[in-house]
């Protein structure tokens, strides 16, 4: 599906990157809907699911995940992490335990700079934890704030 995506990005990411798009496509709960979106492939809550789409921009749909190839590192975007402090807390304690290099991750940005130590195991078990109705209702808590 994001062919064309990964025809744009450095040769030596694409193997990495279509690695990190299988998982999703494998392990996120049924309903996400793969769609490119800000110009990555990205894994949404579809209107179907959620009418009222993003606040931001109610015509898009809700964003859960996204990868991208940045100029040095693979990011992968992963909203849950920001708004679920418990999952957050999660995925920080158990990445050493998946990795020999130290975590560089923002508020919902993991950024991969060694492409062949990326923990796919890990991401596994974090695509599997959160359905999208998981995320509608944790979204819409935290917009209540």
């Amino acid at each position: 599906m994001f062919e064309n995506y990964i025809n744009s990005i450095p040769e030596e990411r694409k193997k990495s990157l279509r690695k990190i798009l299988n998982l999703l496509e494998n392990h996120l709960p049924n309903g996400f809907e793969a769609q490119t979106q800000y110009s990555m492939p990205s894994y949404v809550v579809p209107h179907s699911l959620f009418p009222d789409g993003y606040h931001c921009n109610p015509k898009e749909p809700l964003p859960f995940i996204s990868v991208a190839s940045q100029k040095n590192f693979i990011a992968l975007y992963h909203m849950g992490l920001y708004a679920n402090p418990e999952l957050y807390q999660w995925f920080v304690a158990e990445y050493p335990k998946h990795s020999k290099y130290k975590l560089d991750m923002g508020k919902s940005c993991i950024r991969f700079k060694k492409i062949d130590d990326i923990p796919y195991d890990l991401l596994e078990m974090l695509f599997k934890k959160m359905t999208p109705q998981d995320w509608i209702q944790l979204y819409t808590e935290n917009i209540r704030k």
